[in-house]
């Protein structure tokens, strides 16, 4: 989890910049890569506001997360109850749930490392919730 930490550009440090974990998109925090200016990006037609205000060179912090369920059913039965759950801030972060056999897959995209953890935690403690509600109901029948 320590990779997927630094490639969020966060971590247990509150992304802060502290303890080698630097967060780009924070308020507070001036980023440029070491060794000189950025390479220059030329607006294209895949970019949206929010990415040019990122400036050049700044790259979104992705994060995925791989769920397994003991059945697909009960994959099926999580990508339902987490799926309508929409962003708070969608603009900066996007989150995409998948399902592919008994894996519910999830994968971050976003602007800002802090809203990136918080988006995953709010998620984390959603997953839980659902996870213990169908322990305590036992394995679904299927219709």
């Amino acid at each position: 989890m320590r990779d997927a930490e630094a490639d969020a550009g966060g971590g247990a440090d509150g992304g802060d910049g502290q303890g080698g974990h630097s967060c780009p998109g924070g308020a507070d925090t001036a980023a440029a890569p070491a060794g000189g200016a950025p390479p220059p990006h030329a607006p294209g037609p895949g970019r949206d506001a929010a990415s040019a205000a990122r400036g050049p060179g700044m790259r979104p912090h992705i994060f995925t997360l791989s769920v397994p369920f003991p059945t697909p059913l009960e994959a099926e039965i999580a990508h339902g109850s987490l799926a309508p759950d929409a962003e708070p801030h969608q603009r900066v972060v996007g989150k995409d749930l998948t399902v592919s056999g008994r894996i519910l897959a999830i994968r971050w995209k976003a602007e800002d490392c802090r809203l990136l953890r918080i988006s995953v935690i709010n998620f984390l403690d959603q997953l839980s919730l659902v996870v213990q509600t169908m322990q305590r109901f036992g394995p679904p029948v299927s219709r």
